[in-house]
């Protein structure tokens, strides 16, 4: 009885963004943006924040332009500061809204590489790092920090200048690195909130 009681009920709409992740990582990019797009649009833009959180974080993957992935990264951001830690935990009691940031600001930062702003990169790399101690020591958090660092290490001139074909200078999945699947995911393709795996 207990147990139950720790364990949060159900949410339809994490389920239904996580089968669409799912698609979008099996390969079919444009019909995941397409129903991502749908959500967003059952959501709202006043909708439960960690849905609006959670939705854009994984739609700005989908974006060809990345003034679009950032425009849909800082919609994720910006609903990420609505949340408090008891929302998160409410949905999945291992879940803390503070161990959202490191992803969401390391996303902005590769997303301003991209855009040529490296001031603004640095700014949320700086954020990103900051927030790091509330990641925990497990694959994700390893692989969230070794992205961070190597993104530091390219602003500052000591790291390649770009990644592989399709390589987010700041993915955390990459030759030699790991998955991400938390804060926002757990494991057995549970989605629990944005982390996110560039194709």
């Amino acid at each position: 009885m207990a147990e139950q009681q720790e364990q949060a009920a159900p949410d339809a709409m994490m389920t239904r963004i996580g089968q669409v992740v799912m698609l979008h990582h099996g390969g079919d990019r444009e019909e995941a943006r397409g129903r991502f797009l749908d959500l967003w649009g059952e959501i709202g833009e006043d909708g439960d924040p960690l849905h609006r959180c959670t939705l854009a974080h994984y739609l700005a993957d989908t974006q060809d332009d990345p003034a679009d992935e950032l425009a849909w990264d800082l919609r994720a951001l910006s609903a990420a500061e609505e949340l408090t830690d008891g929302d998160a935990a409410a949905r999945h009691r291992s879940l803390a809204a503070r161990a959202f940031y490191p992803s969401l600001h390391l996303n902005l930062a590769a997303d301003y590489v991209k855009l040529g702003r490296s001031e603004a990169a640095r700014s949320h790399l700086r954020r990103a790092r900051g927030a790091a101690g509330a990641l925990g020591n497990d694959r994700y958090g390893d692989g969230v920090r070794a992205a961070i660092g190597r993104l530091e290490l390219r602003l500052d001139g000591r790291g390649p200048s770009h990644g592989g074909p399709g390589e987010d200078p700041g993915s955390v999945e990459g030759p030699g690195t790991v998955e991400r699947p938390g804060p926002f995911g757990g494991s057995g393709g549970e989605t629990l909130g944005p982390p996110r795996q560039r194709p």
